[in-house]
Protein backbone atom coordinates (compact mmCIF):
# COMPACT_ATOMS: atom_id res chain seq x y z
CA UNK A 1 0.00 0.00 0.00
CA UNK A 2 1.57 3.55 -1.09
CA UNK A 3 0.35 6.65 -0.21
CA UNK A 4 0.45 9.36 -3.47
CA UNK A 5 1.71 12.15 -1.85
CA UNK A 6 0.93 10.86 1.51
CA UNK A 7 -2.79 10.93 2.85
CA UNK A 8 -3.99 13.86 1.16
CA UNK A 9 -7.81 13.38 2.28
CA UNK A 10 -6.63 13.74 6.02
CA UNK A 11 -3.46 16.57 5.25
CA UNK A 12 -2.53 18.60 2.97
CA UNK A 13 -0.67 16.73 -0.14
CA UNK A 14 3.51 16.31 -0.36
CA UNK A 15 3.58 17.76 3.27
CA UNK A 16 5.28 16.06 5.98
CA UNK A 17 2.16 16.27 7.67
CA UNK A 18 0.18 13.87 4.84
CA UNK A 19 3.41 11.87 5.30
CA UNK A 20 2.94 11.22 9.03
CA UNK A 21 -0.73 10.64 8.29
CA UNK A 22 -0.13 7.74 5.88
CA UNK A 23 2.62 6.35 8.12
CA UNK A 24 -0.14 6.00 10.58
CA UNK A 25 -2.60 4.71 8.60
CA UNK A 26 0.07 1.62 8.01
CA UNK A 27 1.12 2.27 4.44
CA UNK A 28 4.61 0.53 3.20
CA UNK A 29 5.54 3.54 1.20
CA UNK A 30 5.14 6.81 0.90
CA UNK A 31 5.12 8.77 -2.62
CA UNK A 32 5.67 12.15 -2.99
CA UNK A 33 6.91 14.46 -5.73
CA UNK A 34 10.68 16.57 -6.08
CA UNK A 35 10.47 19.69 -8.10
CA UNK A 36 13.59 22.31 -7.81
CA UNK A 37 13.99 25.59 -7.35
CA UNK A 38 15.71 27.64 -9.93
CA UNK A 39 17.04 29.69 -7.04
CA UNK A 40 16.61 27.00 -4.63
CA UNK A 41 16.71 23.84 -3.02
CA UNK A 42 15.02 21.22 -4.34
CA UNK A 43 11.60 20.95 -2.94
CA UNK A 44 8.67 18.63 -2.46
CA UNK A 45 5.54 19.46 -5.15
CA UNK A 46 3.93 18.33 -7.98
CA UNK A 47 4.43 20.89 -10.70
CA UNK A 48 5.36 24.78 -10.85
CA UNK A 49 2.14 25.69 -10.47
CA UNK A 50 1.96 28.04 -7.16
CA UNK A 51 -1.99 27.11 -6.63
CA UNK A 52 -0.90 23.51 -5.92
CA UNK A 53 1.21 24.90 -2.83
CA UNK A 54 -1.20 27.44 -1.52
CA UNK A 55 -4.06 25.34 -1.83
CA UNK A 56 -5.77 28.09 -4.61
CA UNK A 57 -4.93 30.99 -3.02
CA UNK A 58 -2.14 31.92 -4.78
CA UNK A 59 -1.41 32.01 -8.40
CA UNK A 60 1.65 32.00 -10.88
CA UNK A 61 5.23 29.63 -10.82
CA UNK A 62 6.97 28.18 -8.06
CA UNK A 63 9.93 28.71 -10.35
CA UNK A 64 9.54 32.49 -10.25
CA UNK A 65 9.79 32.93 -5.80
CA UNK A 66 12.84 32.16 -3.63
CA UNK A 67 12.43 29.17 -1.20
CA UNK A 68 11.78 31.94 1.85
CA UNK A 69 8.96 33.70 -0.66
CA UNK A 70 7.38 30.53 -0.90
CA UNK A 71 7.15 29.73 2.65
CA UNK A 72 5.33 33.00 3.23
CA UNK A 73 2.69 31.77 1.25
CA UNK A 74 3.14 27.67 1.84
CA UNK A 75 4.49 27.29 5.10
CA UNK A 76 4.22 23.59 5.32
CA UNK A 77 6.40 23.33 1.64
CA UNK A 78 8.95 21.23 2.85
CA UNK A 79 12.50 20.94 0.95
CA UNK A 80 13.91 17.33 -0.75
CA UNK A 81 15.97 17.26 2.57
CA UNK A 82 13.71 18.18 5.35
CA UNK A 83 11.56 14.86 3.65
CA UNK A 84 14.26 12.97 4.08
CA UNK A 85 15.38 13.90 7.23
CA UNK A 86 11.88 13.24 8.25
CA UNK A 87 11.94 9.19 6.36
CA UNK A 88 15.43 8.96 8.13
CA UNK A 89 13.51 8.87 11.66
CA UNK A 90 10.55 7.01 11.16
CA UNK A 91 10.52 3.14 11.56
CA UNK A 92 12.98 1.37 8.82
CA UNK A 93 9.56 -0.33 7.17
CA UNK A 94 8.49 2.56 5.62
CA UNK A 95 9.90 3.54 2.19
CA UNK A 96 9.82 6.63 0.29
CA UNK A 97 8.65 6.66 -3.33
CA UNK A 98 10.59 9.94 -4.95
CA UNK A 99 8.73 10.69 -8.15
CA UNK A 100 10.72 12.68 -10.13
CA UNK A 101 9.11 16.19 -11.26
CA UNK A 102 12.31 17.65 -12.72
CA UNK A 103 14.87 16.88 -15.47
CA UNK A 104 17.76 18.22 -13.78
CA UNK A 105 20.12 17.50 -11.05
CA UNK A 106 19.80 13.70 -10.94
CA UNK A 107 22.90 13.89 -9.11
CA UNK A 108 22.04 15.56 -6.57
CA UNK A 109 18.29 13.78 -5.78
CA UNK A 110 20.96 10.57 -5.71
CA UNK A 111 23.47 12.07 -3.05
CA UNK A 112 20.31 13.75 -0.64
CA UNK A 113 19.14 9.88 -0.03
CA UNK A 114 22.13 8.38 0.24
CA UNK A 115 23.20 11.44 2.36
CA UNK A 116 20.17 10.19 4.89
CA UNK A 117 20.99 7.08 4.47
CA UNK A 118 17.57 6.11 2.60
CA UNK A 119 19.50 4.15 -0.50
CA UNK A 120 17.85 0.64 0.68
CA UNK A 121 14.65 2.20 1.78
CA UNK A 122 14.00 4.55 -1.82
CA UNK A 123 12.50 4.23 -5.16
CA UNK A 124 13.00 7.12 -7.52
CA UNK A 125 10.45 6.99 -10.56
CA UNK A 126 10.04 8.99 -13.78
CA UNK A 127 9.16 8.57 -17.45
CA UNK A 128 11.98 9.35 -18.81
CA UNK A 129 14.86 6.49 -19.17
CA UNK A 130 18.07 8.83 -19.43
CA UNK A 131 17.13 10.84 -15.94
CA UNK A 132 16.43 7.05 -14.69
CA UNK A 133 19.86 5.62 -15.84
CA UNK A 134 21.88 9.29 -14.32
CA UNK A 135 20.67 7.78 -10.90
CA UNK A 136 21.88 4.61 -11.13
CA UNK A 137 25.19 5.85 -12.07
CA UNK A 138 25.33 7.98 -9.14
CA UNK A 139 23.73 5.81 -6.78
CA UNK A 140 23.25 1.83 -7.96
CA UNK A 141 21.90 0.95 -5.03
CA UNK A 142 18.96 3.16 -5.31
CA UNK A 143 15.81 1.23 -6.78
CA UNK A 144 14.75 2.36 -9.93
CA UNK A 145 10.78 2.30 -11.07
CA UNK A 146 9.87 3.50 -14.95
CA UNK A 147 6.65 5.19 -14.91
CA UNK A 148 4.11 4.16 -17.84
CA UNK A 149 2.33 6.22 -19.73
CA UNK A 150 3.28 9.72 -18.84
CA UNK A 151 0.98 12.27 -18.76
CA UNK A 152 2.94 15.70 -19.37
CA UNK A 153 0.50 17.83 -20.03
CA UNK A 154 -2.29 16.49 -17.60
CA UNK A 155 -4.52 15.60 -20.53
CA UNK A 156 -6.40 12.91 -18.48
CA UNK A 157 -7.56 15.28 -16.03
CA UNK A 158 -9.26 17.66 -19.18
CA UNK A 159 -13.07 16.18 -19.49
CA UNK A 160 -13.33 17.62 -23.02
CA UNK A 161 -10.11 15.09 -23.96
CA UNK A 162 -11.45 12.18 -21.91
CA UNK A 163 -12.88 10.17 -25.17
CA UNK A 164 -9.67 10.84 -26.91
CA UNK A 165 -7.41 9.92 -23.79
CA UNK A 166 -9.22 6.73 -23.43
CA UNK A 167 -9.03 5.84 -27.07
CA UNK A 168 -4.96 6.27 -26.90
CA UNK A 169 -4.93 4.33 -23.14
CA UNK A 170 -6.66 1.45 -24.98
CA UNK A 171 -4.38 1.06 -27.40
CA UNK A 172 -1.55 1.30 -25.01
CA UNK A 173 -3.25 -2.01 -23.21
CA UNK A 174 -2.84 -4.30 -25.87
CA UNK A 175 0.17 -3.63 -27.45
CA UNK A 176 1.97 -3.32 -23.22
CA UNK A 177 2.68 -6.69 -22.52
CA UNK A 178 4.92 -7.60 -25.53
CA UNK A 179 6.44 -4.11 -25.25
CA UNK A 180 7.47 -4.36 -21.57
CA UNK A 181 10.58 -6.09 -22.51
CA UNK A 182 12.05 -2.95 -24.73
CA UNK A 183 10.40 -0.39 -22.37
CA UNK A 184 12.29 -1.40 -19.38
CA UNK A 185 15.94 -2.44 -20.71
CA UNK A 186 15.88 1.33 -21.91
CA UNK A 187 15.35 2.76 -18.88
CA UNK A 188 17.51 0.32 -16.58
CA UNK A 189 14.24 0.10 -14.09
CA UNK A 190 13.68 -2.53 -11.71
CA UNK A 191 9.60 -1.92 -11.30
CA UNK A 192 7.39 -0.33 -13.17
CA UNK A 193 4.62 2.19 -12.14
CA UNK A 194 1.78 1.53 -14.27
CA UNK A 195 -1.83 3.68 -14.89
CA UNK A 196 -4.27 1.55 -13.36
CA UNK A 197 -5.99 2.03 -16.26
CA UNK A 198 -3.50 0.04 -18.64
CA UNK A 199 -3.32 -2.87 -15.85
CA UNK A 200 -4.15 -6.26 -17.07
CA UNK A 201 -3.63 -9.87 -16.12
CA UNK A 202 -0.94 -10.14 -19.01
CA UNK A 203 0.80 -7.09 -18.25
CA UNK A 204 1.12 -8.17 -14.89
CA UNK A 205 2.58 -11.59 -15.73
CA UNK A 206 4.91 -10.28 -18.44
CA UNK A 207 6.62 -7.59 -16.12
CA UNK A 208 7.04 -10.55 -13.39
CA UNK A 209 8.42 -12.75 -16.15
CA UNK A 210 10.75 -10.21 -16.07
CA UNK A 211 11.54 -9.95 -12.61
CA UNK A 212 9.49 -6.77 -12.03
CA UNK A 213 7.33 -5.72 -9.99
CA UNK A 214 4.48 -3.80 -10.67
CA UNK A 215 2.94 -0.61 -8.98
CA UNK A 216 -0.25 1.04 -9.95
CA UNK A 217 -1.46 4.14 -9.94
CA UNK A 218 -3.42 6.27 -8.77
CA UNK A 219 -5.99 3.86 -7.37
CA UNK A 220 -9.22 5.44 -5.57
CA UNK A 221 -12.13 3.48 -6.07
CA UNK A 222 -12.10 0.03 -4.09
CA UNK A 223 -13.95 -1.78 -7.47
CA UNK A 224 -10.77 -0.73 -9.24
CA UNK A 225 -8.31 -1.05 -6.07
CA UNK A 226 -10.30 -4.65 -6.41
CA UNK A 227 -9.64 -5.59 -9.66
CA UNK A 228 -6.09 -4.42 -10.49
CA UNK A 229 -4.94 -6.44 -7.32
CA UNK A 230 -6.81 -9.65 -8.94
CA UNK A 231 -4.42 -8.94 -12.22
CA UNK A 232 -2.01 -9.30 -9.91
CA UNK A 233 -0.13 -6.41 -8.87
CA UNK A 234 2.62 -5.88 -6.08
CA UNK A 235 1.38 -2.70 -4.72
CA UNK A 236 -1.66 0.19 -5.83
CA UNK A 237 -0.65 3.57 -5.24
CA UNK A 238 -3.34 5.32 -3.74
CA UNK A 239 -4.96 8.94 -1.96
CA UNK A 240 -7.00 7.11 0.38
CA UNK A 241 -5.09 4.76 2.15
CA UNK A 242 -7.72 4.17 4.46
CA UNK A 243 -10.17 2.71 1.55
CA UNK A 244 -7.67 0.41 0.88
CA UNK A 245 -6.61 -0.75 3.85
CA UNK A 246 -10.65 -1.83 3.85
CA UNK A 247 -10.63 -3.18 0.46
CA UNK A 248 -6.89 -5.42 1.76
CA UNK A 249 -8.84 -6.08 4.86
CA UNK A 250 -10.05 -10.08 5.03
Amino acid sequence: MIGHRGAPLIAPANTIASFRAAAGLGVDLVEFDVLALPRGPLVVAHSDRLEEVTHGAVTGRIGERSLAELRELAPELPTFDEVLEWFAGEDEGLGAHVDLKLRTRMGEVAAAIGRHGLGDRAVVSTHYGDDLREIARTSPAIRLGFTYPEDRLGMARHRALRPAVLAALSGLRRSLPRRLARLLARSGASALMLNHTLVTPAAVRRAHELGVPVLSWTVDDPAEAERVLAAGVDGVITNDPGMLAATLAP
